[in-house]
């Protein structure tokens, strides 16, 4: 029944850890530009094509 209080507190910490990670990441701007990143796969450069020239 001990355990049951160890996970407790062990799933507060990561929850806490989590939220300041969130807070973190929206206070540098991480979420900022929510348009170009799902646009971006869209206009990637053309694979290189091979040469197979054995002159």
């Amino acid at each position: 029944m001990g355990v049951i209080y160890i996970l407790i507190g062990a799933s507060f910490l990561v929850a806490a850890i989590f939220l300041v990670a969130f807070i973190w990441a929206i206070r540098s701007d991480q979420y900022k530009d929510d348009y170009t990143p799902s646009v971006r796969m869209l206009h990637d450069n053309p694979p290189k094509q091979k040469s197979n020239t054995t002159d």
